[in-house]
């Protein structure tokens, strides 16, 4: 009878399985499809949650009801079919929105990692060439610093300061679920739909040795499955001034200086009477615009999303622009119960044109006129010791055929996917992903026949680089994502693999045959050639994962993750590395004794542990290398090749890994108006990869090694507010974050203390100031001191920092020495941005700025290795207060007074500034004509028009008040012979502020438009 009852409880439960039948559909929300959404059959602890594109299938009993729930959304119930639709509506304010980390989501509510998540609406609110301009100032930790001003250059990203000496700091971009390869000026900030940043080891250990200086995930715009097709528009125009032109000195105050100076007199082609603005005569009004064009929708079971857009920015500066086609889609279809594929592809073709001579343009005499007697334009103006070419807007405009650089190049990074689900297990599926990119460069240059040189039959010259990256990634993963009550387990095990190539060649030729060759026929030429920059690497990477993620009734959260790497650019035996990451959350506003505090909607503790590892130096390190060596033993005539070995290779080469620990505090208050997070980390990287030094009696330059540590640590405070929530037709939100983050160098190789050349110092950040410091400038009644001090020296002259000894009399005991130079900081104390907008009706006004409080800045504008503050009156100078016997409070030294070469004595002195500053980025004013009827009946569900004003101020920036000039970088230190600063220029580049292009103020006028 046991038996039977056995059997038959059995065949009860075979005919149950049977008579289950399968129910999907999608989840979305006003904004599109809805992530990590929960459904559940009602009455069961049966349920799964949506996945990336806000689709499910879950087996259930037939008749059943679903009952799909999202923190912060209404729930609802609907009776299961086949591709059923379900659009939840905001309840209130506490919208838990879904961020990206990595091979999968999370609701923002059971994140344990540090993630961060900016949505492309805010995104949008800056109109910008990149995604970095626009989320300059918006996240915490994340510090996006400019590099160059020229259009389409890229801007410096580095999450939680910098951990390495010699190998990359730049984060892991992720497009669309793979690696990219490219450059975040590839693609389209309109086709972003959200940005999420991965900060702490405990989140980006995932992806293990790319993710070590943390990740930022893009996510493109996709359609929704069963809705009409959308077509949208967006553009705008907008006109470029500058921001403050350069202050150099005009005609009547460089006159005066100079016969102050006495050691210059004017030439033949300067006047006291005249006073010509060279600046006025170079720069011009920009005028750039920009459009977008998508088309969005979904049939049953699949939806699709193509969009198009173009940009064209010019810059104040003659013939300087950037160009940028974009094309990009992306489908996936649902073919039958189990099976899914589709495919994403970004697509661009950039072209950055345009030549400047900034250091022409500002050295130039004001006292001389570009033009002769009869009007015409002249070639060159004599001065006093220099003859300089006349570069002005006319000049640049004619001669653009035969005096021009541009780099032209087209990427194309697509991933596709094929995912299947277990018709046997609810919530098991494995997908493949296919990465599969490409991206090429081209870069030409030209000067023409007697172009920028005294001799109008000067030979002409070209170059042109080219160079290719190739790219492929597979990755296999399995994914089991399943809730059962208040469970949810996600488990996610990966096996990848991927490879890059890169092909690089060029040379250079002068006598070109004729002018209209430009570069393109450099093999034609008569003169000396040069076929250089050939070069070849490859590297690839193989790695597997394994994830798990759990929570229990929204309240406790732990996720567990191992990741192991295996590089090619590393030493036999060294090339695996295995890293764990482990976080655990506690949702305490969950527990029942904070049940009576209704006024707390979320309050989380997070902590969180990992390790990552770099691997990011050049390909074949491992092997040394070789150089050559012409010598001319033989006949007298030839020359003969040899090779040397410049660099030692290094079986023993590993990899660079960090451990980092991450505290973090997430809070709701009050029904979602008040929002924040704070954080604290502290991450230690070992094993930096570093090129070592040898002293010359080994014969050898160097070697890479794994020698030395560094620190970071800081913490990170968000906090966001809705202060007035449709109080009479206004709303009122804001939002402020501010970062700190403490940069220290551990150790150096053998226990040395310090690497002088590279300005490495242990116990220091790795960026610091080595050099002199000022303390002023010599007054009369200071002689004594002066004549011990600077043996040679003058009244006037720059006083720096002693550090000797004195003798009785009080006077020093030695004269300034190189032991006097200082190590000096360049870490700001804080770093923020803020943000608010304020609407009412169909009018919102939003006012974006960000702000930083100390730290150090440094201008080659002021400073001696720029040559435009040399106070000697060869060339124009910075319009600066210098010393004289009547004004002894000045700041800047004598003119005319102690050299060192071609500037004054410690001149570098004079190029730090406190680098403070609180910059408003953007004010815009738009209104929204939705809700009028008139558009409505025209098939219009969304249109706005808007003004914007970029740049328009800076306040409490002690450079600003200074010089009037933008506070933000604008070069690299090396970036070309004149800006380059001393000791700045190493394997470390340090961004400056120097005579790039000029920062410009913006003003736009755009239109979103959606049918």
């Amino acid at each position: 009878m046991i038996t039977v009852q056995k059997a038959s409880a059995a065949t009860e439960s075979v005919a149950s399985v049977q008579q289950m039948k399968q129910a999907t559909g999608q989840v979305s929300d006003s904004q599109g499809p809805l992530i990590g959404a929960t459904v559940m059959e009602k009455g069961t602890n049966n349920g799964t949650v949506t996945d990336f594109d806000g689709n499910f299938s879950l087996n259930v009993k037939p008749g059943a009801t679903l009952v799909i729930s999202y923190v912060g959304y209404v729930s609802q119930e609907i009776k299961a079919g086949d591709n059923v639709r379900v659009n939840l509506k905001e309840d209130g304010h506490v919208v838990n929105e879904v961020v990206v980390i990595g091979y999968g989501t999370q609701r923002r509510e059971a994140v344990t990692g540090s993630v961060a998540n900016i949505g492309g609406e805010k995104l949008n609110q800056i109109a910008a060439t990149n995604a970095a301009q626009a989320l300059q100032g918006r996240v915490a930790g994340v510090m996006m610093t400019q590099t160059s001003t020229k259009p389409g250059d890229e801007m410096q990203i580095r999450i939680r300061g910098q951990r390495s000496l010699s190998a990359s700091n730049d984060p892991l971009i992720v497009l669309d679920g793979i690696p990219f390869m490219g450059q975040l000026s590839d693609i389209n900030p309109a086709d972003i739909k959200s940005m999420d940043i991965l900060k702490d080891a405990s989140a980006t250990a995932i992806y293990g040795s790319r993710g070590a200086n943390g990740v930022i995930i893009i996510t493109t715009v996709k359609g929704s499955q069963g809705t009409p097709a959308k077509v949208t528009y967006n553009g705008y125009v907008s006109f470029k001034k500058i921001f403050k032109k350069y202050p150099m000195m005009d005609g009547p105050t460089y006159s005066k200086f100079r016969q102050y100076v006495g050691k210059y007199q004017n030439s033949l082609d300067e006047s006291d009477n005249t006073n010509t603005d060279w600046q006025d005569l170079y720069y011009k009004t920009g005028v750039s615009h920009n459009h977008d064009v998508s088309v969005a929708g979904g049939t049953n079971g699949g939806s699709y999303s193509f969009g198009a857009g173009y940009y064209h920015d010019e810059s104040v500066v003659p013939t300087e622009g950037y160009d940028r086609v974009s094309v990009r889609g992306n489908f996936d279809q649902q073919v039958g119960k189990w099976f899914r594929f589709g495919l994403s592809t970004n697509n661009s073709y950039r072209k950055k044109q345009g030549v400047s001579d900034m250091h022409a343009v500002l050295t130039m005499s004001p006292l001389a006129s570009p033009y002769d007697e009869n009007g015409n334009i002249k070639r060159y103006i004599a001065m006093p010791a220099d003859d300089k070419p006349v570069v002005t807007k006319e000049t640049v405009e004619r001669d653009k055929d035969v005096w021009l650089s541009e780099n032209k190049g087209i990427g194309s990074y697509n991933t596709l996917f094929g995912e299947v689900k277990c018709p046997w297990v609810e919530g098991l599926s494995y997908r493949i992903n296919i990465g599969l990119n490409f991206r090429s460069s081209k870069q030409g240059g030209f000067t023409g026949t007697g172009v920028n040189n005294k001799d109008a039959n000067a030979v002409n010259s070209g170059s042109v680089y080219e160079n290719q990256t190739r790219n492929w990634a597979v990755e296999n993963l399995l994914t089991y994502d399943h809730a059962f009550g208040k469970h949810n387990l996600n488990l996610v095990a990966m096996y990848s693999a991927e490879q890059t190539t890169y092909e690089q060649s060029g040379g250079s030729a002068q006598g070109i045959p004729a002018d209209y060759f430009q570069y393109y026929a450099l093999d034609k030429a008569t003169g000396q050639s040069n076929l250089t920059g050939y070069n070849y690497w490859q590297s690839g990477l193989i790695s597997w994962m394994g994830r798990a993620m759990y929570s229990y009734d929204n309240k406790y959260m732990l996720s567990v993750a191992v990741r192991s790497d295996a590089s090619s650019r590393l030493a036999e035996g060294h090339k695996w590395h295995t890293y764990p990451a482990v976080s655990a959350g506690w949702n305490i506003a969950r527990e029942s004794f904070m049940e009576n505090l209704t006024w707390i909607d979320n309050l989380k503790l997070r902590v969180g542990y990992g390790e990552t590892s770099n691997q990011s130096i050049n390909p074949y390190s491992t092997l040394g290398g070789l150089a050559i060596r012409n010598y001319n033993f033989g006949n007298g005539t030839n020359y003969n090749a040899g090779y040397y070995v410049n660099s030692l290779p290094n079986p023993e080469l590993g990899w660079e890994y960090s451990k980092t620990w991450n505290f973090g505090l997430d809070f709701s208050l009050f029904n979602g108006r008040l929002s924040g997070s704070f954080e604290y980390y502290i991450q230690k990287t070992n094993d930096i990869l570093l090129d070592v030094t040898l002293p010359s009696t080994s014969g050898v330059s160097s070697y890479t090694g794994n020698i030395g540590k560094t620190e970071n640590k800081g913490w990170e405070f968000t906090l966001n507010g809705i202060i007035i929530d449709n109080k009479n037709g206004w709303n009122w939100e804001a939002g402020i974050n501010l970062y700190q983050n403490r940069n220290k160098l551990v150790a150096l190789e053998s226990g040395r203390k310090e690497d002088e050349a590279n300005r490495w110092f242990v116990g220091h950040p790795i960026d610091v100031i080595y050099d002199y410091e000022y303390v002023g400038l010599y007054q009369a009644g200071e002689e004594a001191a002066l004549n011990i001090l600077e043996p040679g020296g003058n009244i006037g002259m720059i006083k720096v920092k002693y550090t000797g000894d004195y003798d009785a009399n009080g006077l020093p005991t030695r004269q300034i020495g190189p032991e006097d130079r200082q190590i000096i900081s360049m870490e700001p104390d804080l770093i923020g941005g803020f943000n608010t907008t304020v609407g009412y009706k169909g009018f919102d006004l939003t006012v974006i700025g960000a702000f930083q409080i100390g730290g150090k800045l440094i201008s080659a504008l002021h400073s001696s290795s720029g040559y435009l503050n040399q106070l000697t009156s060869r060339v124009n100078n910075m319009d600066v207060d210098y010393w004289t016997e009547q004004n002894t409070g000045a700041k800047y030294p004598k003119p005319g007074g102690i050299q060192n070469g071609d500037n004054p004595k410690y001149g570098s002195t004079l190029g730090y500034f406190n680098a403070g500053y609180l910059k408003f980025r953007a004010i815009t004013l738009g209104y929204n004509f939705d809700s009028l009827k008139a558009v409505k009946n025209l098939g219009i569900s969304r249109l706005r028009l808007y003004a914007t004003v970029q740049n328009p101020f800076v306040l409490f920036s002690p450079y600003n008040n200074e010089s009037g000039l933008d506070p933000e970088t604008n070069s690299w230190a090396n970036q070309n012979t004149a800006v380059a600063v001393d000791g700045y220029t190493g394997k470390h580049k340090m961004p400056i502020v120097g005579y790039n292009t000029p920062a410009t103020r913006n003003f736009i006028f755009g239109l979103n438009v959606t049918f």
